[in-house]
């Protein structure tokens, strides 16, 4: 191993150096997922402004028709339709099967027109922004993200980040781990140099931390193999998010009170398609791996609270290659067994062209941080000094969801 895989492995490694007091059981019933989806994705295809004449005529190839045709009562449904959620949104048909029935039973709610003043349009830039939760303007820290600072608002909540390395927003004061499972066989550090990097620190002020990031990736490989065992016997066949889901879950369920996840591929410049294609078949596996996850849950499901969000929308009209390009305000997903669902909830405008934002994208009215804040403070009961160590400067807002 060279100097620089060496230092690349410790990096790795110092992201998973935590307390052994993170493999008890959580304090609190209460859990958070974050579903974070990079690139960006499609919202306006997959919470349908169904009563906007301008949505269908911005994106003549790939619009999602509205609920039924022609009004009639014995005519039969047509499966390429918006799934009808009010009387100006609907939902991608892709989620007929998965999301739709727990929108029906009011666990899961929308919320359009969120998102975050940051107005670059750049996948980096604006997942930053997200990640940290910290003001636009004047010095910001990058190593202090909104989750972490949650986390250690909750007092030794113990939370895990389910990602190669340990993203922004789980970086900060509070001790936060990070495993990936969608190959937890594999490790990017193996016996040999996890004996070298132990024999290194071992003298140093650094040995009980290492000694633990090596215990922590060894107790979740294990874990991972047995349940990939029990997964072959009981003949769960399913690849891609929904088996991570699930692998989440059960983690989460049992050890675990935050977690964070992304899911990546979402930026769709050419040819995206509409009630069938590329992101449909995306919105599919998604749905079907969030009902996996809330399956899984079991009994823990009522006190779950799930967030799926991503860094921007994108334009509200097709481009000249059948996509969508990089645009500014989305549409926010929470999901969970207690929170008032059935709505789409939050700030909200007529969708027509003069309202657009730069006459090109969603506006945010509901911007994140109030609208997280919000969502944290009915779940936990932090009052408004732990909200501003969450998210400073900011006065929560309460949309109706907990």
């Amino acid at each position: 191993m060279n100097r620089r895989d060496l230092l690349k492995a410790f990096a790795a490694l110092s992201a998973t150096s935590i307390s052994s007091s993170l493999f008890a059981a959580p304090a609190t019933q209460n859990r958070l997922l974050i579903v974070f989806l990079r690139g960006g994705y499609d919202a306006s295809n997959l919470l349908i402004p169904t009563s906007s004449n301008f949505y269908y005529e911005a994106r003549p190839n790939i619009a999602i028709a509205r609920p039924m045709s022609g009004n009639n009562p014995g005519a039969t449904a047509d499966l390429n339709a918006a799934l009808e959620l009010n009387a100006d949104w609907g939902l991608h048909p892709a989620l007929r099967d998965s999301i739709y029935p727990l929108y029906q039973k009011g666990e899961a709610a929308f919320i359009p027109f969120a998102g975050t003043d940051d107005l670059s349009r750049s996948h980096f830039e604006t997942q930053d922004s997200i990640e940290l939760g910290q003001p636009l303007v004047g010095t910001r820290n990058f190593h202090s993200g909104f989750l972490n600072r949650l986390a250690d608002v909750l007092n030794g909540t113990p939370a895990m980040s389910f990602t190669d390395q340990l993203p922004i927003v789980m970086q900060g004061k509070a001790r936060i781990a990070n495993t990936s499972l969608r190959s937890p066989g594999k490790s990017n550090v193996d016996n040999r140099q996890s004996k070298i990097i132990t024999q290194m620190y071992s003298q140093t002020g650094l040995a009980q931390q290492v000694t633990e990031g090596f215990a922590v990736r060894e107790e979740v490989s294990r874990e991972m193999q047995e349940e990939m065992n029990s997964a072959n016997r009981n003949a769960i066949s399913t690849k891609g998010f929904e088996l991570e889901a699930r692998r989440i879950a059960k983690m989460m369920r049992e050890k675990y009170a935050l977690g964070f996840v992304d899911v990546g591929g979402w930026d769709t410049h050419v040819n995206q398609g509409g009630a069938s294609g590329t992101l449909a078949s995306k919105f599919d596996e998604l749905g079907r791996g969030l009902v996996a996850y809330q399956q899984e849950m079991g009994d823990a499901w009522r006190n779950t609270t799930v967030v799926v969000l991503s860094e921007f929308g994108r334009t509200f009209r097709e481009n000249g290659k059948r996509g969508t390009d990089h645009g500014h305000g989305s549409v926010y997903w929470v999901l969970g067994g207690g929170i008032k669902g059935g709505q789409v909830a939050g700030e909200q405008i007529q969708l027509e062209q003069p309202k657009l934002f730069q006459n090109r994208d969603y506006p945010v009215l509901n911007e994140y941080r109030a609208v997280l804040g919000g969502l944290f403070a009915g779940i936990y009961g932090l009052n408004a000094s732990q909200l501003d160590h969450v998210f400073a400067g900011v006065k929560a807002r309460n949309i109706g969801l907990v």
